[in-house]
């Protein structure tokens, strides 16, 4: 046996050890950070299920499988975890959009595919979608006061709108408050009756909106009429890429907790099934089983621990390609 095949078994034993502190274990910081991700999983799957007002510490606690105490160490109450999820979840969207925006030249341009982006968004996470534009509302004078500075963030873009203005006369500064005032009352509508329709379909009328009081009427039917632009999953427009998209013919969704799971991987090469469900905030075992098998059938994660003697636990390791998708899919 060579040198090399004894570092990789040796990572692999010590990787595969029970994700706790203490001697041999993993340090208490990343048993915290890896709490932590379980206890924002839990919340987002409550608020889902009841909604902020009926979100209770001892369902997220159920869920997640931690202590009171281990929630408390961490978060102040349950509207300081709400606020986590929700920074995390607007932090990522919001880095989305501005990357999209900034790829373009012109003002126009730019606010079409930073809307793109954040509907496509929408859409692919309908549960965050949701806890950021309905729930968000009823969830503490913290997260308003944050949801605020977010709003006020995308407004300054959208006033950048009046030193290109060819409506005949400058739109005061208010307008573009206004604009993603209505913006945001056309989404909470549309996700609290949510039917069969994509957000994305909405992309030509809340352009139309957003256009008209800087380009004018011209401008504003123009967009009406355009097709919805469709983006890669790196947010950019369609078109020659440096190398391949790793997303690319991906048959899978790429849900908040298939990403979790990458990023557990990836943290914790050798990961039983039980370690990866810890670790993601999946209690149900039946669901991590089958969510491994589809990630190994797409040859996103192998399983190295398979072929051992009987009653071993299996020991997943991200492919080449997977570690490509988690990195294209880690929080920016």
């Amino acid at each position: 046996m060579t040198s090399e095949q004894m570092n990789v078994i040796s990572h692999t034993n010590s990787a595969t050890r029970r994700l706790r502190p203490g001697p041999g274990g993993l340090p208490r910081g990343q048993v915290t950070e890896i709490q932590r991700g379980r206890m924002l999983a839990a919340a987002i799957e409550t608020v889902e299920e009841v909604g902020y007002a009926r979100m209770t510490v001892a369902q997220v606690i159920s869920r997640a499988r931690v202590s009171r105490k281990t929630f408390y160490d961490v978060f102040a109450d349950r509207e300081d975890c709400f606020l986590c999820a929700y920074k995390e979840a607007v932090g990522r969207a919001a880095a989305l959009a501005r990357e999209a925006y900034e790829r373009e030249s012109s003002w126009c341009e730019g606010i079409r595919a930073a809307l793109a982006r954040l509907l496509a968004v929408m859409d692919e996470q309908p549960s965050l979608a949701k806890l950021c534009v309905v729930e968000a509302l009823g969830a503490g004078d913290r997260v308003l006061e944050h949801r605020g500075r977010t709003l006020d963030e995308f407004a300054r873009v959208i006033d950048r709108g009046r030193f290109v203005s060819s409506a005949g006369g400058e739109p005061p500064e208010v307008t573009a408050q206004g604009i993603v005032g209505a913006v945001s009352a056309v989404l909470h509508a549309r996700l609290l009756d949510r039917g069969t329709e994509s957000l994305t379909d909405l992309q030509g009328p809340l352009m139309s909106m957003i256009v008209l009081p800087y380009l004018g009427a011209g401008a504003a039917s123009r967009e009406l009429r355009r097709a919805p632009l469709q983006l890669r999953h790196d947010g950019g427009p369609p078109g020659p890429a440096a190398q391949r998209d790793p997303l690319e013919g991906l048959d899978m969704r790429l849900t908040y907790r298939t990403v979790r799971v990458l990023s557990v991987i990836s943290g914790h090469p050798g990961a039983s099934n039980r370690e990866v469900a810890e670790g993601s905030g999946i209690v149900d075992q039946g669901q991590i089983s089958k969510l491994l098998g589809r990630l190994a059938r797409l040859q996103l994660i192998e399983n190295a621990g398979e072929g051992h003697e009987r009653g071993a636990s299996n020991a997943w390791h991200l492919t080449s390609r997977g570690a490509q998708v988690e990195r294209a899919t880690r929080p920016r």
